[in-house]
């Protein structure tokens, strides 16, 4: 099966799922995820299912890097992102096609260059790969229109809350082990936040440092 055919598949699959945004489910049909996976488990690419990316990491399923975009995107036209845990860089390739820029996190130096070169061979010129902790997200391109987290956190900081824009939306894993949800947190434009529990998902949990 050619993965044009696959990813036609994983689009109508992410449609019974519930996404309706047409700029995520266009920008999913249009990144290869294959490039973002090891050769030898490249016909895993377009499964339902996260995937191995070594260093102890995985890409995200195709449904939860969709819902996860759909939710801060909102159905418009992004300025600037912040994605914290950027891992393989296919979630920055995702959102790239959503924003005009995209900041991209990743504590893992192997995996940002890993993360580069796809991006590069995709000739994506948009996104910004930083070999950084983003425990605390990364306040120097602040402020976002959006921020979307690719990792568990215990709880979501003041300071990373504190990077949105006012209307602006983070969407975010909180919780350890097999007990987590995905939160999507608002910067109300009056101040302060608006926080809603949404469904339970599994990440990988977000540590801090640079390795």
């Amino acid at each position: 099966m050619t993965s044009q055919r696959a990813r036609a598949r994983m689009i109508e699959r992410l449609k019974e799922q519930g996404i309706t945004d047409a700029q995520v489910l266009a920008a999913m049909s249009a990144v290869p995820r294959h490039i973002f996976v090891e050769e030898g488990i490249q016909h895993q690419a377009y499964d339902e299912t996260p995937l191995p990316i070594g260093q102890g990491q995985t890409i995200s399923s195709p449904y939860t890097v969709a819902i996860s975009c759909q939710l801060a995107c909102r159905g418009q036209r992004l300025e600037r992102v912040l994605e914290v845990g950027g891992g393989c860089g296919y979630q920055a390739a995702i959102l790239s096609r959503l924003a005009k820029e995209v900041v991209s996190v990743e504590r893992i130096t192997k995996l940002v260059g890993r993360a580069r070169q796809s991006l590069r061979e995709l000739r994506v010129n948009n996104v910004v790969v930083k070999n950084s902790d983003g425990s605390f997200g990364y306040p120097a391109g602040a402020p976002y229109d959006a921020i979307v987290v690719a990792a568990a956190m215990p709880y979501i900081p003041d300071e990373m809350k504190q990077q949105l824009k006012p209307g602006a939306r983070l969407v975010a894993p909180v919780g350890a082990g097999d007990v987590q949800s995905l939160i999507l947190v608002e910067a109300l434009p009056e101040g302060g936040y608006s926080e809603k529990t949404l469904e339970s998902v599994r990440f990988v949990p977000l540590l801090p440092g640079i390795s």
